[in-house]
């Protein structure tokens, strides 16, 4: 069986949720020598990427506009191979039987926090994949059930398989002191990670914040992550917190371990994630966690982190003031949390993902 993988999402040089799902996921896949894949390309990818072997080729098809509907339908036209998998983007128009991992319904539920050209595209491709497709891959439960849901999908076309953890657990403090120096880090600090946009509910994280700097005067907020839509607010807010406020940007993934480690908490205040990769690696990297009880959250920290409604500003401080106080608590989170992003290995998704790609490459998965 040859399985042809979209992998145009995985060569982004700032890769964030979904785009790091596809690098890793591939590279994983590819650990498996008894299976052969071809991987697309809309441009060369980095050297490196990916290791080198026997069973994978690449097909770099550059094309200037429309690349998965056009260019990528005409290559499924001339090579199909027997299968196509689409772990972050959207199924061509022409195509051989197809699986497509779905990671999230956000935009319907939050509308108001994507652009109306991005709400309506998210929509057209998520209806189209999900017509389309012989087999779905949810992120989640919630995730699935958000498919079952919204777009009235049979339970049976749809298969949960959660994605690894990108982070491992030891870092030394000499790592630490060049992380904090290149991103000019304060000594105490709240870890939030995720693209600044409002979806991730700042705007509230920082009116917690706000309260709680009167009881810990020395601490900080670094809220780091590329910036998107409606920013600008964020930035507003934040001016009147006194310099306690960090944004570093956009984290290169080698500084990321020391970056989570270095907090005293992570939070995570979310609206909607049909995931929420950044818990699970800041659990990876022994610090501890609290997040918002909204979507797949609960779902996936399970035990490991203290949960808040992510509309009540209250709740949020007192769920993180909680952590920063007690020691013994703060100490069964990191223990608990270390256990539990065990769970979520890139070896265990790839054999999943490989054994859902195996059993429609052997049956029309598209019925129902």
């Amino acid at each position: 069986m040859l399985v042809g993988i979209d992998a145009s999402r995985a060569t982004s040089p700032q890769r964030t949720g979904t785009e790091n799902y596809s690098l890793h996921l591939i590279r994983h896949l590819l650990a498996f020598k008894d299976q052969r894949y071809r991987l697309y390309f809309n441009a060369a990818p980095p050297p490196g990427l990916f290791p080198q072997s026997d069973n994978w080729e690449a097909r770099v098809i550059p094309f200037p506009r429309l690349w998965t509907h056009l260019r990528l339908s005409w290559e499924m036209v001339r090579r199909p191979p027997n299968l196509l998998f689409v772990p972050a983007h959207v199924i061509p128009l022409i195509h051989p039987r197809s699986v497509v991992t779905v990671h999230d319904l956000g935009y319907l539920y939050h509308p108001g926090a994507h652009r109306a050209w991005d709400r309506l595209y998210l929509d057209l491709s998520t209806r189209f994949n999900a017509s389309v497709a012989s087999q779905i891959i949810a992120d989640s439960e919630a995730t699935k059930n958000d498919l079952v849901q919204k777009y009235h999908l049979s339970e049976e076309r749809i298969t949960v398989v959660y994605p690894g953890c990108n982070l491992e657990p030891v870092i030394d403090e000499t790592g630490w002191e060049r992380v904090r120096e290149r991103y000019h880090l304060p000594d105490k600090y709240i870890l939030h990670l995720g693209t600044l946009h409002p979806r991730k509910n700042i705007l509230r994280l920082l009116e917690a914040f706000q309260s709680l700097v009167r009881d810990f005067p020395d601490l900080h907020l670094v809220l780091a992550g590329k910036r998107g839509w409606l920013y600008e607010e964020i930035l507003y807010k934040a001016e009147g917190l006194g310099g306690r406020v960090h944004f570093p940007g956009y984290i290169a993934s080698e500084d990321l371990p020391a970056l989570m480690r270095g907090a005293r908490l992570f939070i995570l205040p979310s609206l909607y994630e049909g995931f929420g990769f950044p818990i699970v690696e800041a659990m990876a990297a022994g610090t501890p966690v609290v997040c918002s009880n909204a979507s797949a959250l609960p779902e996936v920290a399970g035990d490991a982190a203290l949960l808040f409604d992510p509309h009540d500003v209250e709740a949020m401080r007192e769920t993180t003031r909680r952590v920063l106080e007690d020691e013994a608590l703060r100490a069964e989170l990191v223990e608990r949390g270390l256990e539990r992003a065990k769970i979520f290995s890139w070896e265990r998704c790839a054999r999943e993902t490989l054994s859902v790609l195996k059993k429609v490459a052997g049956s029309d998965g598209r019925k129902g």
